[in-house]
Formats: structure tokens, C-alpha cells, sequence
């Protein structure tokens, strides 16, 4: 099935992002398909990570942030007067740039957010931690040191145990923002690998600056800049990778993605 062909898991229409009365992205209209990746790439300072926030309202906690225009997931209105942001965070996860696990122990980080649901049977929580540390591929290193501090461990090992955390609930879409820049090529790409394997299951959505990295993981691909004279960041194209990166169809896109600017 071609990515274009897939369901829609979030889909925007006109969505637009202030700080108080600066008008920071404007009218993004995107289909993001389900169990796909897709990339946001862009300079710095266009709003890419500002845009993976509006899908879980992580811009609430900014007071001068507010939100218009359209975001669904699934059927689902993100910005409905009566959606329970708590409810919608635990649909759409999220992993930062640096690690950022918890001074505690490695098996607490898993469970923390499935106990906080009400779920308190140890064999359950058990079966979550191992579930979740085999699907990022560190259950054979940890089972053994599940009480050790998490603080312990590599920065690799410590941005793949954030993502179990993430998936501990089972979202629906994992957000990633930059989560592979502050570690070396060797667990950069055990990330990307474990990206691939997830999507099978997730809806993944990356903020990257890695031009090399969105060709290699991604379907989709989303480019963002600011507008020169009015100094706002909007979607100049959305499609898929490969055909974004062969054949862009903007001149601004083929400029970006090739070096020539940003």
C-alpha cells in the first residue's frame, strides 16, 4: 500500500500558532498517515518543533501560546472546548531532544505513567516492562538491572528506554523532537532502526535536521520556512519522501534539502 493510500491519523486544516501577538505558523493543512513516519524539516527557527506541539498542546503550557484553525486526531477534535488535554497526551507521546529520564530506577521510568493510570497488579505492570523493553530492543541488557538507576546508563540506551516510557500507555502517535541529535552515529542509528520497527505499530511523527536522517527514515516529508516579508513559518510542501527529495516541486524545497540554505 502506498503511503498516500493510508488512513489519516492526524489531520490539520488551517492551523495556525501565535506568541501573544506574534504570528508564528500560519493555515498548516496536512494528512498525516497512520503507521507511517513522517519527517518535519526545515531551518532553524521555522516553527517545526512549535508544529509537533500543536498535535498534543504541549504550547498550552506556554501562556502567551494560543492555537486556531483545525486539528483531528482520528475523528477526535485536539482543540475542542471539552477535550481533556490529559486524556490527549496519553494518545500522542512524546520524546524530547535529550534524554530526560527520571532519577529513579530503570523499571519505576516504565511504570510510572501506567500506575498513575490505576494500574497496580505487579505480573501486569511486569508484562508492560517487558513488553516495552523488548520493543526497543534493550530487555536482554536490562532484565537483570531493572532496579538500577536510569541516570546509569548511556545516552543511547537512555533515549531508547524514553521511548519505552512513551509506548508504556500504547499511544497512538509518538512525537520526536530531534531525538537522535544528541547522540553518537551508533545509537543514532539503533533510534532510526527502532523508528522503522515502531511504525509498524505507531504513528510517528520526527522534527529533524538531518536531511540524510529524513531520507532514510521517513515516507512523508513536510518542509516548513518563514516567510521573508512577513517573518512566519508556513508549509511550503508536504509529500512523500523519496518523491520530495528526487523531484521537489517548489525551487525552495530543491534548495533546502540540497544545502543551499538553512
Amino acid at each position: 500500500m502506498s503511503v498516500l493510500d493510508k488512513k489519516a491519523k492526524i489531520r490539520t486544516k488551517n492551523l495556525n500558532l501565535y506568541y501573544g501577538n506574534a504570528h508564528c505558523l500560519c493555515d498548516i493543512t496536512m494528512d498525516i498517515p497512520e503507521n507511517a513516519i513522517t519527517a518535519i524539516i526545515g531551518p532553524s527557527g521555522c516553527g517545526k518543533s512549535s508544529l509537533l506541539r500543536l498535535f498534543n498542546r504541549m504550547n498550552d503550557l506556554i501562556p502567551i501560546a494560543r492555537a486556531s484553525g483545525e486539528a483531528y486526531l482520528d475523528d477526535f477534535s485536539i482543540y475542542g472546548k471539552d477535550t481533556y488535554v490529559v486524556e490527549l497526551r496519553k494518545k500522542i507521546g512524546m520524546v524530547f531532544q535529550k534524554p530526560n529520564v527520571f532519577p529513579m530506577s530503570i523499571r519505576e521510568n516504565i511504570t510510572l505513567a501506567p500506575r498513575r493510570q490505576g494500574i497496580t497488579n505487579k505480573a501486569k505492570l511486569d508484562e508492560i516492562v517487558e513488553s516495552t523493553l523488548n520493543q526497543v530492543g534493550l530487555w536482554n541488557d536490562f532484565k537483570d538491572i531493572l532496579g538500577k538507576p536510569a541516570l546509569n546508563r548511556s545516552a543511547g540506551e537512555q533515549q531508547r528506554l524514553c521511548i519505552a516510557r512513551a509506548i508504556a500507555i500504547n499511544p497512538d502517535v509518538i512525537l520526536m523532537d530531534e531525538s537522535c541529535s544528541a547522540l553518537d552515529p551508533e545509537s543514532t542509528m539503533k533510534v532510526e532502526e527502532l523508528m522503522a520497527s515502531l511504525a509498524k505499530k505507531y504513528t510517528t511523527i520526527i522534527v529533524t535536521h538531518s536531511m540524510e536522517q529524513a531520507r532514510r527514515v521517513s515516507d512523508m516529508s513536510a518542509f516548513i520556512m518563514i516567510d521573508s516579508e512577513e517573518r512566519i513559518g508556513r508549509l511550503v510542501e508536504y509529500a512523500p519522501t523519496m518523491e520530495m527529495f528526487s523531484t521537489p516541486k517548489d525551487k525552495r524545497t530543491e534548495d533546502y534539502i540540497t544545502g543551499r540554505f538553512g
